[in-house]
């Protein structure tokens, strides 16, 4: 089994969550996430990041507004719409199972 290739997985499966939190936030710009994800060694590339948000945006989830930039062309600026922070609310609480479970097996030595 390839550890490598388990690890990313992992981080796969929570990337939707933490980019929904980062949005959540207030209006960010995809190359502000993408550095904080990578700071938080969530490793993406720009490649796995911009389809998310397509499909964050499709599904209601997060909208994008362009704003003028003075160093090139107009930037794409993100926000976590009313649906996508009740989506966030229920993926917090899973998160907090999830590590409450996980925490649980992992402690319970024999």
């Amino acid at each position: 089994m390839n550890l490598e290739n388990t690890q990313v997985q992992m981080r796969k499966g929570i990337l939707e969550f933490c980019i929904l939190n980062i949005i959540s936030r207030g209006e960010v710009y995809a190359s502000d996430m993408l550095e904080e994800l990578t700071s938080a060694k969530i490793m993406v590339v720009e490649g796995t990041l911009y389809p998310l948000l397509t499909r964050l945006r499709k599904a209601g989830l997060v909208d994008y507004k362009w704003v003028e930039s003075n160093s090139g062309p107009p930037r794409k600026y993100y926000t976590i719409t009313d649906s996508g922070q009740e989506f966030l609310t229920s993926l917090g609480s899973t998160w907090q199972e999830l590590v409450t479970s996980t925490s649980q097996i992992i402690s319970n030595t024999k």
